[in-house]
């Protein structure tokens, strides 16, 4: 009888792999897209603190029927543009989407264990992460801008030099902040301003958290550098900051697949590429864009 249950419990402990790899008690998969589409459902990483590109629902309620993992959220529980981006991802894709919401310097740093399939999170594609993550076509483009405490007096970049100035840890605002060109990765033509000098970086763990540091009172900093998005919507919800005039630089924001996937993805990057490039031709990212935006950020700078 020993014999007998040692021998189940080894099928079924095969079984549960076959399925943790996508196989669902078929032929293990072939690659990431084929998992996913075996499992019916695809885990995307973003953050749940960015508005308005990624939040909380809190009026939404877990569905009780759902294929997402329970320490996964559901798309009646988060809300914003991205997340609508990678809604349609698993809309073309025929499965459900479900989310991640791990660290932003977990998901830059790449080595994802397969905890995640892609990130759809505002990602700047930037020469650094390029050589752990893979990227698909870019879905939208934001200029990064600087914003100051509305009490602080400052009115200029110039006005910063010398100041403590927040950013999310792991950003490419980070990587401006600190004069590292070579960790921001952009070409040239998209930089527009060097950082003040003398800045003392003051990094949290989301740039969202920076502004909302300063609605709460905090003081050891004057300012923080976001998107523009973010400082929109930071203003709009009567947060006490100002926008400094004039763009710093220019990102190009795509969805990020992680190179060391035990499970190929290059057929899952190219039908991701394939969703954005007809978003971007039948209107729907411009769509989106204007609804959470209020503004179409869908063109490459240069067009």
């Amino acid at each position: 009888m020993k014999k007998l249950l040692t021998l189940a419990s080894l099928l079924v402990a095969a079984s549960l792999a076959l399925a943790a790899c996508g196989g669902g008690g078929d032929a293990p998969a072939t690659d990431l897209l084929d998992a996913i589409t075996k499992r019916g459902y695809i885990l995307v990483s973003t953050d749940p603190n960015y508005a308005p590109q990624s939040f909380l629902n809190t009026e939404g309620a877990r569905p009780a029927e759902t294929k997402c993992p329970s320490d996964a959220l559901t798309t009646a529980e988060m809300q914003g543009f991205d997340v609508d981006v990678a809604k349609a991802i698993g809309e073309a894709l025929g499965v459900e989407t479900c989310f991640a919401t791990p660290s932003w310097d977990a998901i830059t740093a790449g080595s994802w264990a397969d905890k995640w399939d892609v990130s759809v999170g505002s990602m700047t594609v930037t020469t650094a992460r390029q050589q752990i993550l893979d990227f698909s076509v870019p879905y939208y483009y934001t200029p990064a801008v600087v914003a100051v405490a509305a009490d602080s007096g400052i009115t200029s970049l110039d006005g910063l030099a010398g100041q403590a100035v927040c950013v999310g840890a792991a950003t490419t605002y980070e990587s401006w902040l600190n004069g590292d060109m070579e960790g921001l990765g952009l070409p040239e033509a998209s930089i527009y301003a060097q950082a003040p000098e003398g800045v003392t970086v003051v990094p949290l763990e989301t740039d969202q958290e920076c502004a909302q540091a300063i609605a709460a009172g905090r003081t050891d900093f004057v300012a923080y550098v976001t998107s523009e998005t973010v400082v929109d919507a930071n203003i709009a919800e009567g947060m006490p900051v100002i926008k400094l005039d004039g763009a710093v630089y220019s990102e190009d924001l795509a969805a990020a697949f992680d190179k060391g996937s035990t499970l190929d993805t290059a057929s899952l990057r190219a039908k991701v590429d394939e969703v954005f490039t007809a978003m971007h031709n039948d209107g729907r990212l411009t769509a989106l864009s204007m609804q959470w935006f209020e503004m179409d950020l869908t063109a490459a700078p240069n067009q």
